[in-house]
């Protein structure tokens, strides 16, 4: 028996032997995969500079014609104008807002001017003169960390731990953000006023936000005069004690006074200054109070604006990005050129590995 019982321990470091020859033999595998991958894009990285330098006067070419193109269509086209407005929300009328923008955008698009006409209460000149409209928020990186940062002392510890910025500001909705602007291109320079002044109006009176309006308005009303109230009694207990308080002193000099307050269950002892800082607070809170009267006063409201006459827009967006004319029509020219050489390089390819079959 004891004879037979090495031969399982033999058996064991075979197989383990087989096992890490398998691992080995999988990791040379997944480098030499990656490795690979490297080397066919470097590959790649060879053929492009090769493929740039043997086309590079076409591209150049391209490039100039693109610019005197655009110089061309600058010179002969017809203006476009763009004006902008940055509004204010005193109230959530984000959504309400963005969904009106892309009501009037998709007008345009489909050139729709009774639609748009009636929708904006305008002459049909100037419905037919607007070619766009857009909107986007007003806010710096510094506000949004703000926002972040007010919006994490809203959460329990435990749940704040698990958001981060860049998660925060991906699912906040653009709508959401306070100031908003808005922009209207046109062929005319003239009616960016009334169509701005029209679209604001159409906000300022939709139903639902004027009757949140005139409760927050009657609610404010209300605190004002409770405010008012409280200040008024404040005042007359100054009064009282600084009546009392001098008979005290006529009969003893430097004597320390108090203030009993009847239905209490203790005797407050009440100083001139804690009186009077009573008082301020309450004055504070007024201010507050009216301040946020004036600011309810408007659903939304013009901030800043540039409405009178638009400045003329000869930008072109390339993937986000504003660009001239010129530039536009350049760099449009050289990535048609580029593909179109790449097509034939291609073709020329196949038909090379079609001899070879």
């Amino acid at each position: 028996m004891s004879k037979e019982l090495p031969q399982p321990q033999q058996s064991e470091e075979v197989d383990l032997g087989q096992l890490f020859k398998l691992i080995g033999n999988a990791f040379e595998r997944f480098f030499n995969f990656i490795g690979s991958i490297f080397y066919k894009l470097f590959l790649v990285f060879v053929w492009f500079v090769f493929f740039v330098k043997k086309h590079f006067i076409k591209f150049v070419i391209a490039g100039i014609l693109g610019i005197v193109l655009g110089v061309v269509l600058e010179k002969t086209s017809e203006p476009v104008y763009k004006s902008y407005v940055t509004v204010k929300q005193n109230y959530p009328t984000g959504e309400n807002i963005y969904s009106s923008i892309g009501y009037y955008k998709d007008l345009t698009r489909q050139n729709d001017i009774a639609t748009l006409k009636y929708a904006l209460d305008i002459e049909e000149s100037e419905a037919t003169s607007i070619l766009d409209f857009d909107i986007e928020p007003v806010i710096t990186e510094n506000q949004k960390l703000q926002n972040f940062d007010a919006y994490i002392k809203t959460l329990d510890s435990a749940v704040a731990s698990t958001v981060n910025y860049d998660e925060f500001v991906e699912n906040t909705q653009n709508y959401t953000y306070r100031n908003q602007q808005i922009t209207i291109k046109s062929k005319t320079r003239s009616n960016f006023k009334k169509v701005f002044e029209k679209i604001i109006e159409n906000v300022n009176t939709n139903d639902f936000f004027k009757r949140e309006q005139e409760k927050d308005l009657a609610e404010l009303k209300d605190e004002e005069t409770s405010l008012l109230e409280a200040l008024k009694q404040s005042d007359s207990l100054q009064s009282t004690y600084k009546r009392v308080l001098e008979k005290v002193l006529d009969k003893e000099t430097g004597s320390q006074t108090s203030i009993t307050i009847e239905g209490s269950t203790q005797i407050d002892k009440t100083k001139e200054f804690d009186l009077f800082k009573s008082d301020l607070e309450l004055r504070n809170k007024l201010i507050q109070n009216r301040r946020k009267q004036a600011d309810k006063q408007y659903i939304i409201e013009v901030i800043s604006s540039k409405q009178e006459s638009g400045s003329i827009d000869n930008k072109m967006d390339v993937l986000g990005v504003s660009i001239g004319v010129k530039l536009y029509y350049a760099f449009l020219l050289t990535l048609i050129t580029f593909f179109v050489l790449l097509g034939i390089d291609f073709v020329r390819f196949l038909e090379k590995y079609k001899g070879t079959v």
